[in-house]
């Protein structure tokens, strides 16, 4: 019934010839540098080429060879600009598109899932898909009531293949590593197998996107679009269209690149904030550029698609993250390092000279330190080379910090984000997003602040009461004066 190869011996033959194929390339490479072809050019065809077979391999499988994909494509603005060319193509197709179903699978799904009259409940339906993901794919429609809706149709044997993909790639993580300098790709391996249940579910999905289209509905800047109807393996929402940002990224101009990454930076902090929900899959392919923002029909909102995967912050994102922020950009090394180590960001068994730590994080924090940063391929580079460099005293510093599990999901969302802004080159008043959205990120005052601001308060209040006591005393003279 699916068109996923879902049998496991044929996955894994087809992923595990992937680490074979890059060993036969280094060797087709060698013989081409021996009959005096440059390193450069043969450098440039050993990437294209690399490039074109893993993705051709990631996009085919869908499941979880495509999830990885689409997580590692967010990251492409971190490769060095002289390899980043041949990858780039490749990943951007990810985020978009892949293999469609066959039409008689979506069929029989949604005949299983809606029943076997399932086409009265459509004015219309396109069996083309409009877009395909990891696990399902998306088809074009009319609800009953007029509705332009999306049908997200599951492809069957989806968990199994998303597992299995994922087994398979974590065998070889060490080889896939070099892709993206300075990303340890276990530990994603690990973060994307730990959500696989939860993103089959489609009746989380559908509850974490009502909350979220509830929460945004009159909202200028961001729209999601409201659940219609939702089953087993079957979706269905409002559509929206627009312009995917893998377009933006792409061909747009400036002022779309900057509108997008400063919308991308606000729901990135405000949704947690209003919803309790973080959006915890930030690539492109999710996102869309509307027409129509506060400015009018040349200015635009941020659609937002696909709530399969998010990650539960019923207070926000926590606090820590802001306060380490804040004392970071005002110097603050011992408190920063405290407040690190009380989280577990680092172990009691480790000891870190706190001013190495804080110059380890000044870099990276470097687009909250003022009121408007310019994200680029360049920058992120620098970024990953500083971290990734086995040389560097910041790697050596970076090895033995720690991640705690609560944080992990927030880090990779936040990174992946910020690999998006440095695709899209936009500039971002980030640090107004942080001071309105992220708790902690703001100080408290403190006690004598608080007592100063009372006593201030109170002061102001009797002096009101007074004015108010001496108009009356006028009042009531100039009354005795009308009367006499």
């Amino acid at each position: 019934m699916s068109d996923l190869p879902r049998k496991a011996v044929t996955r894994t033959a087809k992923l595990a010839a992937l680490p074979l194929g890059f060993a036969g390339r280094a060797t087709w490479g060698l013989g081409k540098r021996i009959v005096g072809e440059s390193a450069e050019m043969v450098g440039q065809q050993l990437q294209q080429r690399t490039a074109e077979q893993l993705f051709k391999v990631l996009g085919e499988l869908k499941g979880g060879a495509m999830k990885f994909g689409q997580a590692l494509s967010v990251f492409e603005s971190a490769l060095p600009e002289e390899i980043a060319g041949p990858y780039r193509a490749a990943l951007t197709k990810l985020q978009e598109a892949a293999p469609p179903m066959p039409t008689r699978t979506v069929r029989a799904v949604l005949a299983e899932r809606l029943g076997a009259d399932w086409e009265e409940l459509f004015e219309e339906f396109e069996d083309k898909p409009s877009a395909a993901a990891s696990i399902g794919q998306v088809h074009r429609g009319v609800w009953h009531d007029g509705r332009e809706v999306a049908v997200k149709v599951q492809y069957p044997g989806a968990g199994e293949a998303l597992l299995s993909d994922l087994n398979q790639l974590g065998r070889f993580a060490r080889l896939l590593g070099p892709l993206i300098p300075g990303l340890d790709i276990k530990p994603l391996i690990t973060e994307l197998k730990d959500r696989v249940a939860e993103e089959l579910d489609y009746g989380l999905e559908a509850q974490a996107q009502r909350t979220h289209a509830e929460e945004f509905a009159d909202d200028p800047d961001i729209v999601v679009p409201d659940v219609v109807h939702q089953c087993e393996q079957v979706l269905i929402t409002e559509w929206i269209d627009g312009v995917p940002l893998s377009e933006v990224i792409a061909h747009g101009t400036p002022e779309q690149r900057d509108r997008a990454g400063q919308l991308l930076a606000h729901f990135l902090f405000a949704g947690p904030a209003r919803t309790g929900l973080l959006h915890a899959d930030p690539h492109p392919g999710n996102f869309r550029l509307l027409p129509g923002g506060p400015d009018g029909e040349d200015d635009w909102r941020l659609g937002v698609l696909d709530f399969g995967t998010v990650d539960r912050l019923p207070g926000g994102l926590p606090a820590t993250i802001g306060a380490c922020l804040r004392m970071a950009l005002d110097g603050e090394a011992e408190a920063v390092y405290e407040e690190l180590r009380t989280e577990g960001f680092v172990k009691e068994t480790v000891e870190l000279d706190p001013d190495a730590v804080l110059d380890y994080l000044l870099p990276i924090i470097e687009p909250a330190q003022v009121d408007a940063f310019t994200f680029s391929r360049g920058w992120m580079r620098s970024q990953a080379a500083r971290i990734g460099d086995i040389r560097s005293p910041a790697y050596q510093l970076g090895k033995q910090l720690n991640l705690p599990p609560a944080y992990l999901l927030i880090h990779r969302v936040t990174l992946s984000t910020i690999g998006v802004l440095c695709q899209l080159g936009a500039t971002v008043r980030l640090r107004e997003e942080l001071e309105a959205w992220l708790p902690g990120f703001l100080a408290e005052p403190s006690l004598e602040e608080s007592a100063e601001e009372s006593a201030e308060g109170s002061a102001e209040e009797k002096e009101g009461e007074a004015e108010g006591e001496a108009g009356e005393a006028e009042g009531e003279d100039g009354e005795r004066a009308v009367e006499a």
